[in-house]
Order: structure tokens, then C-alpha cells, then sequence
């Protein structure tokens, strides 16, 4: 590699992946906002952009940067990136797919065992000194009951794998692209089934899927109203696959038990959202992924794309192959 490559980094990134770059012979930009005026300003002359979830590199962005080649995410979805914009202008866009993949699954995991033994109501319970709390067997077991996926790759699978090696759940499934080879090699143990089924026969709902045209609000009122009475839905994927307005009907008419959220339509999640004051729901702001080692983790895949991609090596996980043919 001859010379030095503009990287871009909308917002920092860990200590270690940022002189990994500058170990690498790279100069390194980082914008002090992660606001669009500074990032289409800096993106002007560099080659790669290196992006969390900040900010959305859109068309405008993308267009002014005419020496850009690649965009590497730190992180597995790519929905902060127009992927349509990035093809036509011929950068490869890439993402860290599968670095979150155990830490998600353990957040995941983390909603379902809270949601199950009402954590956080007993526990503001005994901080009020109501030590009695405990006679009113508010928490249930998880042991035995079923867990529906909508989505079953790497996550969703993980996750599956979890619950019924440790708590002998049955598991059902919908993934319309999962290839039927892949489906086969769960069998004995998976039920997959259409979307609706999954609804209707869980007791834990988690979703596992990208946010696309075809999964924005895929779970509407009437496909909420299709899920148990005493069941949870958990969303660790991306907000807008959940219809929250929906969701807030569903939990006030008592149609389901609760929610475990990860994710929001808009981030941060709106202040009025009556999702707030709702003791059913478990929130956290977007962080499944942000453990230390799992942020580490992503920021170092998404650097050493980079520096591969610049010294000729074939891109991983390349988010619009198309632009490989051009």
C-alpha cells in the first residue's frame, strides 16, 4: 500500500481499532458533532468511512464524497446507510456481521429471564420495604415453555439453542430466507412455521430480523392481538419492525404481559412515549451490542475490512455485492 488512505470516523471509535488504523499507514479524520454539515465537510476527501450508528450516511453524504470507496459499519446492520446511493456511486459497503452475535443473544436472554421473574417490580418492591412481596409469587418459570423466533440466523438460532439446551423450551421459527438445507439441520427440534403460528403458540416472542420495507410495523395490533395473553415480546433488532403505538394499545388493554426493548422507532426514544411510565416494559437504550469486549470486537472488524479492502484483498460481508460488478 503506497501513500496514505483518508479515513473517516463520524464518531470515535476504541483506542485500540483507531491506532490500528494509523499502525496501518492511514490518516485519520474523526468529526467532534457526528452532525451531517461536519460529516459532508470531511467526507469530501476521504477514501473510507468508517461508521457506528450515529448518523445516517444518506445520498447527499455519499455524493460528496467523490474519492469514497468503501463504508465499514462496526456493527451488522447497515439500515444507517443508503445502500441504493452507495451502489450507483460504486463504494462497497460492508458490515462486522456476527461480532455482536453472543452478546446480543445474552441481552436477549436478559429480557426473558427479567421479564419471566418480574425483576424489576419486585426489586423496586424490596427497596420500598416491602419484603412481603415475596408471597405474592409474582415471577414465573421459563422452564418448558415456548420460544418463537422471527428469524433464525445467527442470533436467532443462538438464542434457540440456549433455551433448550438449558430450560428444555420448545422452539418454533419463521425465516422465509432461510434456505431449506439450513431448516433441515434443525429438525428434531425447530417448528417452522408462518408468522401468525409463531404469534399465536409462544409464550416469547424475539424478533431477529432487519428493518426493510417488508418488516417496517410487521408487527402490527392484529398481529400482536394473535399472541397469548401472559406472553412477552422481545425486540433486540431494530425499531419499526414493532409498531409502538400498537404495542402501547396491546399492553394497556392487558392483550399481552409485558415487553422487553432494546430498540425504538426514533432513538432516543421520545420522552412522551407513554412506554416510559409502563412497569411491564423493559427498556435499554440501544446497548445489546455495546458490552466492552463486543464494542471492541466490532470496531476492530470494521477497521481491518478497511485496511484489507485498500490492499487489494476481497471485501467480507459486503452489503451490496452489485457494486463488485460494476
Amino acid at each position: 500500500m503506497s501513500g496514505k488512505h483518508k479515513v473517516l470516523l463520524p464518531q470515535p471509535i476504541e483506542k485500540e481499532a483507531h491506532d490500528y488504523l494509523l499502525e496501518n499507514n492511514f490518516e485519520v479524520v474523526v468529526c467532534s458533532k457526528c452532525e451531517h454539515d461536519e460529516v459532508a465537510e470531511k467526507i469530501a476527501d476521504a477514501e473510507a468511512v468508517v461508521l457506528r450508528t450515529g448518523i445516517k450516511i444518506t445520498r447527499d453524504l455519499i455524493e460528496r464524497g467523490s474519492k469514497l470507496k468503501t463504508i465499514s459499519r462496526t456493527g451488522a446492520g447497515v439500515d444507517n446507510v443508503d445502500l441504493e446511493a452507495a451502489t450507483d456511486a460504486g463504494v462497497v459497503v460492508t458490515s462486522s456481521l456476527g461480532a455482536n452475535t453472543t452478546s446480543v443473544i445474552e441481552h436477549a436472554l436478559m429480557f426473558i429471564l427479567s421479564l419471566s421473574k418480574n425483576t424489576i417490580k419486585i426489586d423496586s418492591e424490596v427497596r420500598k420495604g416491602n419484603f412481603k412481596v415475596r408471597y405474592q409469587n409474582l415471577s414465573s418459570d421459563v422452564r418448558e415453555k415456548t420460544l418463537g423466533l422471527i428469524g433464525f440466523g445467527r442470533i436467532g438460532s443462538g438464542l434457540a439453542k440456549i433455551c433448550r439446551d438449558s430450560f428444555d423450551m420448545k422452539i418454533i421459527a419463521n425465516d422465509d430466507f432461510l434456505p431449506q438445507a439450513a431448516k433441515d439441520s434443525f429438525s428434531g427440534w425447530v417448528e417452522f412455521t408462518d408468522i401468525d403460528t409463531v404469534l399465536a403458540k409462544s409464550d416469547y416472542i424475539s424478533i431477529h430480523v432487519p428493518l426493510t420495507k417488508e418488516t417496517k410495523n410487521l408487527l402490527d395490533f392484529d398481529r400482536i392481538k394473535k399472541m397469548k395473553k401472559n406472553a412477552f415480546l422481545i425486540n433486540t433488532s431494530r425499531g419499526g419492525i414493532i409498531n409502538e403505538k400498537d404495542l402501547v394499545k396491546a399492553l394497556k388493554e392487558g392483550i399481552i404481559a409485558g415487553a422487553g426493548l432494546d430498540v425504538f422507532e426514533n432513538e432516543p426514544i421520545e420522552m412522551e412515549s407513554e412506554l416510559l411510565k409502563m412497569e411491564s416494559v423493559i427498556l435499554s437504550p440501544h446497548t445489546a451490542a455495546l458490552t466492552v469486549e463486543c464494542t471492541l470486537r466490532m470496531a476492530m472488524e470494521g477497521v481491518k475490512r478497511v485496511v484489507k479492502f485498500f490492499n487489494g484483498e476481497k471485501p467480507e460481508n459486503v452489503a451490496n455485492p452489485a457494486v463488485l460488478d460494476l
